[in-house]
């Protein structure tokens, strides 16, 4: 066994990163300084889900599928983020969704049984997303992600965590960037028009109508909606909206959201993970500082990430 090494998988935290479309900016204020007061102190006010982040279950469900109330952070065991785990490479296009075929392909080319995962095993799934991290449509509208089929094929091999280099545990229009949950934004892209309708534009109303629950019923029918959407919907969920974090959550998987810093090191590697959320009373997830410990001779020949989007 070589000499064991750190190798950071957080994206820097500041109060000008970039942030998920509805979410204010963080606020640093000093409170002492070093002249006035001979020390420095800092009060931050920060949603939870910027950056590098965790959800608890509590995010996005009252009860799991069990009908148990879902727990907050305080109630998640120490360890729920941290375990023996793999980083896959999912092999996918800007604004692809994810599904079970990408997963099975990915063990294929790690030659990794996902059979496995149901050891506690907490699984890293990286597209290459993360290089793109910046206040950009390119990192949050067009985003690839995940979805119902995604969420299903975790079900079933069911990790302990799952943690992505994405904007979300799913695909930006299964969110309220799209037509989805109370606030239903539906963005505009580039062209100005909603993201909607140019996701209809390039692949077409059948392949729009897994993120839009009222298109889906028109399109396909309400028996072939519940056929597939019907374990989120007898839970209460609104089915089309964030399934993935739902399977998840709903089966007490816990996960992460935009792991980055020097991911592409470990792609393809088995190495332990640690994470750790603040011991937050009630809460609904955390910043995070997410890191691999590994073999030094086992990392990839990738170059240190260096931000460029004004954090540092």
């Amino acid at each position: 066994m070589g000499k064991k090494i750190f190798i950071d998988l957080s994206h820097p935290f500041g109060a000008d990163i970039p942030l998920w479309p509805y979410f204010q900016k963080p606020v640093i204020d000093t409170m002492h300084g070093l002249a006035k007061s001979g020390v420095l102190s800092q009060k931050v006010t920060v949603v939870m889900h910027a950056g590098t982040h965790a959800d608890s279950p509590r995010h996005v469900m009252e009860r799991d599928f069990e009908g148990k109330r879902t727990r907050y952070t305080h109630e998640l065991p120490v360890d729920a983020y941290c375990g023996l785990a793999i980083c896959l490479d999912v092999k996918v296009s800007p604004w692809e969704l994810i599904t079970d075929r990408h997963r099975d392909e990915a063990c294929a080319r790690a030659r990794f049984d996902p059979k496995e995962l149901k050891n506690g095993m907490v699984l890293l799934l990286r597209t290459g997303t993360h290089l793109l991290y910046d206040d950009s449509k390119d990192y949050y509208h067009y985003s690839p992600g995940t979805g119902l089929r995604a969420g299903q094929w975790i079900e079933k091999y069911h990790p302990k965590c799952v943690a992505m280099d994405m904007q979300a545990l799913d695909h930006p229009l299964h969110t309220a960037m799209g037509k989805n949950g109370p606030t239903q934004m539906n963005l505009p892209g580039r062209t100005g028009r909603p993201i909607t309708q140019e996701y209809i534009d390039k692949y077409g109303i059948e392949q729009y109508a897994w993120f839009d629950r009222e298109v889906f019923i028109q399109t396909f029918g309400m028996d072939r909606y519940m056929e597939e959407y019907g374990k989120l919907e007898k839970a209460g969920e609104w089915g089309t909206w964030e399934p993935c974090h739902k399977y998840m959550m709903g089966n007490g998987i816990v996960g992460i959201e935009n792991i980055g810093g020097d991911l592409e090191k470990v792609v393809g590697k088995r190495f332990q993970f640690w994470c750790f959320p603040l011991r937050w009373y009630m809460g609904d997830g955390t910043m995070v500082r997410c890191v691999a410990e590994i073999d030094e001779a086992g990392i990839n020949d990738a170059p240190d990430r260096v931000y460029k989007y004004g954090v540092i």
